[in-house]
């Protein structure tokens, strides 16, 4: 934290915090916003309505289709420490924001701190030079202290009798010295490069390496044509799981910042702006769509079909209890679909069917973990998922069957027609049985005792035994064929 330059000073005149990127790391307008697309999309088309008359009129108007949790802001609290002393000295803090009194109203009540709200009241937008002549109006010429985030407000610095600068960039301090004397820096840590990439999670993508796996069991990855093919196909869904990454953490706020470690995901702690998952969003979309249609225009309807199906699961169908997991596997098997699609690749309904088993075997595991950690602190239900504590034992069954089923999928297939066009010696790849039983039983057995990563998925590309146990497999089918 910087020194001190003027408390002494500062302390006899009224303090008047800012709410946006100050008092709060994130935006109002722009969390009532997520909120309407989540909770009334269609409402949205009448926002660019609502724009036309004004930001302080589109304000309004999202304060009233919509309600933000104050208690669950992502308030800056070293800032929020230092108010509380300056109450207790008996300094007069004023809530001075931008956003609509209807926003700023339940956060005020909530700290418990300010002595006043001025804010934008679907008339005035109460930013930069409408603020200054309110708190002028209200404290005099240079009656008060002002506290902001932005070049926005060196406009009301320049008639503060000083500033005090929270979460701003590095030059900020400097300027606004240029027009006010500078009480207090709050310094932001936050790299914005950082949270994006963590935002697009490049981690997650491992998951579309199941655009691969038509070829591995087609033997096709030697085909140098093919295998072009599915990389495309592989960096198109990435751009579009990227794309559903995004918007699903600004539509999901709420449930996040309920959740023991979503919390700390970069929109949810407001290290991100909102608005770079709400366009950023589409901007990935638009560019997983355009290497889609290198390749077909199939593939690219497939591609948007799954990024359709993840955004009605991210809106509302992951709040559905069974459901929610049939969607997940259902989403890994998009993969598998994109890539016989993208390849030309003939389609083997076994191959379908044996992973729709083993992907819902694995939601109902995510299930399983987030029900094991409710009973041990001692809560009743999920948030936002439709699941109670009583229902461990049941997902657990379901769970367990789910991926045996998808041995007994794989037993049937070495008995079947086409796996002796594939194969010299169809019936060695029995073997690959107990290998997947293992597996199954293993990773149910870790999570049954804590030890799984939240995604079972990315803790398979992480483990060495479920490595082992892959080049087992590879080995097996190598055998069976007969070299």
């Amino acid at each position: 934290m910087s020194p001190v330059v003027a408390e002494t000073k500062s302390t006899l005149v009224p303090l008047a915090v800012d709410l946006d990127g100050t008092l709060i790391h994130s935006d109002m307008m722009w969390e009532s916003f997520s909120r309407l697309l989540r909770e009334k999309p269609l409402t949205v088309l009448s926002v660019p309505f609502w724009w036309s008359r004004g930001r302080a009129y589109l304000k309004q108007q999202l304060a009233a289709h919509v309600r933000v949790d104050a208690t669950t802001l992502p308030y800056t609290g070293e800032f929020l420490a230092w108010l509380r002393e300056q109450k207790s000295a008996g300094r007069k803090l004023v809530l001075a924001t931008a956003s609509d009194l209807m926003m700023a109203e339940p956060v005020a009540k909530h700290i418990g701190l300010f002595d006043e709200v001025l804010a934008s009241d679907g008339k005035i937008n109460l930013r930069d030079n409408a603020k200054l002549a309110a708190l002028t109006k209200k404290f005099g010429e240079r009656g008060f202290d002002y506290a902001g985030n932005s070049s926005v407000d060196l406009d009301v610095w320049k008639g503060s009798h000083a500033a005090v600068v929270v979460n701003g960039s590095n030059g900020l301090a400097e300027s606004a010295k240029t027009v006010t004397t500078v009480a207090r820096v709050f310094p932001s840590s936050v790299s914005r490069f950082h949270e994006l990439l963590q935002s697009l999670r490049p981690h997650q993508w491992i998951k579309n390496f199941i655009i691969l796996v038509p070829l591995l069991t087609a033997h096709q990855l030697g085909d140098r044509q093919t295998l072009i093919q599915a990389v495309l196909a592989f960096a198109g869904f990435c751009l579009c799981a990227s794309a559903v990454y995004l918007l699903n953490d600004v539509l999901d706020l709420d449930a996040d910042r309920q959740h023991p470690t979503k919390r700390n995901r970069s929109f949810a702690r407001g290290t991100l702006p909102l608005q770079v998952g709400l366009f950023g969003g589409p901007v990935l979309l638009l560019l997983a769509l355009a290497v889609a249609l290198l390749l077909s225009f199939a593939f690219a309807a497939v591609l948007l079909g799954y990024f359709v199906f993840a955004t009605l699961y991210s809106m509302r169908l992951k709040q559905i209890a069974l459901l929610d997991v049939l969607c997940l596997a259902g989403l890994y098997t998009i993969r598998l679909v994109a890539g016989h699609v993208a390849t030309g690749i003939a389609w083997s309904a076994w191959l379908l069917a044996f992973s729709m088993f083993i992907f819902l075997s694995l939601a109902l595991m995510k299930r399983f973990q987030e029900l094991q950690g409710l009973r041990q602190k001692n809560d009743f239900e999920i948030k936002g998922r439709g699941y109670t504590a009583g229902d461990l034992r049941l997902v657990t069954v379901l769970g367990l069957i789910s991926g045996f089923v998808a041995v007994v999928v794989l037993a049937l297939y070495v008995n079947s027609d086409q796996v002796v066009k594939l194969y010299a010696h169809p019936t060695a790849l029995l073997l690959v049985c107990p290998l997947l039983l293992f597996w199954i039983s293993r990773v149910w057995w870790l999570a049954h005792r804590g030890q799984m990563h939240d995604d079972p998925t990315a803790f398979a590309f992480k483990d060495w035994v479920s490595y082992a146990i892959g080049a087992a497999t590879l080995a097996v089918m190598w055998l069976a064929t007969g070299h």
